[in-house]
């Protein structure tokens, strides 16, 4: 495994390594990894001042998180990562709550079904289900941006894809941290970047992805949305890590949406690894949420 010059990400990768199951030995169950997972993203707390409140959407669990000072018509709904098995609300909070603050946007994270107990499409139902509910409760489309990281980033493209051809309004814009898009789990990334991430595997993503799709052809779109039509989203920001094995994904469907004509920027932060604005010990994901949130200002007012 690579050795990182910057101190941070070398201190995550060794805490990582520490608490990482004994080669050989049994594997975690999912509910163990499910716990694993929320004490990572809750090392630290939310910003004051942001109002964490438990809600229903169309009988979606999640949280609504409003920021001090934030201008109740601006909304981000997000979509977690955790390739579709962990991951939640509970994980998410702290850094969905800084994207928050920094948009001056009120912020919806669902607690969609995942698998392997509910597989595929149960996510995507859930996602466009609570969409829907959150425009029938009179949440703006011009003011809103859907967003996810890892799974989450495909999930908000599959939502955006199902949302259109439902005949939904569609959001401002359309934002994902890492996407995982391409569930044959194939792409130039996968060699090139085995050494360097120490967050995801071609084997983890491989498990992710069976425990998620079940029977399901990978190559189904909306599992998939690489394979899809993308043709009529909103404008998409795609931010990656130029050491992960996601990278391709990334750059796959930054060309799929521009072969499309859907207004694309891609943003590949150097020495990045996946999905590091979760990690709270990383400071650079301050810098990256500052960017991001420009662009959802930018799209939403």
């Amino acid at each position: 495994m690579a050795q990182w010059k910057d101190p941070e990400v070398a201190g995550l990768q060794a805490m990582m390594a520490a608490v990482a199951p004994a080669e050989g030995g049994p594997a975690r169950s999912w509910p163990e990894r499910r716990v694993g997972i929320d004490g990572m993203g809750q090392m630290a707390p939310p910003p004051d001042g942001c109002v964490v409140e438990s809600i229903k959407l169309d009988g979606v669990p999640g949280e609504k998180i409003t920021p001090e000072g934030a201008d109740a018509a601006r909304t981000i709904y997000y979509l977690h990562g955790g390739g579709y098995c962990i991951g939640g609300s509970a994980s998410h909070r702290t850094m969905v709550a800084k994207m928050a603050l920094a948009a001056g946007a009120v912020a919806y994270v669902i607690d969609y079904r995942m698998g392997p107990e509910d597989p595929f499409p149960a996510a995507v139902d859930d996602a466009v289900a609570a969409w829907r509910a959150l425009l029938a409760a009179g949440r703006d489309p011009s003011k809103s941006v859907i967003a996810g990281d890892s799974a989450g980033g495909g999930l908000t493209i599959a939502t955006a894809l199902a949302a259109r051809d439902a005949g939904l309004p569609l959001p401002a814009g359309l934002h994902v941290i890492s996407p995982w898009v391409n569930l044959t789990n194939t792409g130039r990334a996968y060699a090139a970047k085995a050494a360097t991430d120490f967050v995801l595997s071609q084997a983890g993503l491989d498990e992710f992805r069976d425990n998620y799709l079940g029977k399901t052809d990978p190559k189904t779109p909306l599992a998939s949305p690489l394979f899809a039509d993308l043709t009529g989203l909103p404008p998409l920001l795609i931010q990656v890590g130029s050491e992960e094995v996601l990278l391709s994904d990334a750059t796959g469907l930054a060309e799929a949406a521009g072969l499309a004509n859907v207004d694309v920027t891609l943003r590949i932060w150097a020495n990045m690894i996946h999905i590091w604005p979760f990690f709270p010990m990383l400071s650079t994901g301050a810098a990256t949420i500052a960017e991001s949130t420009a662009w959802i200002r930018a799209r939403i007012g």
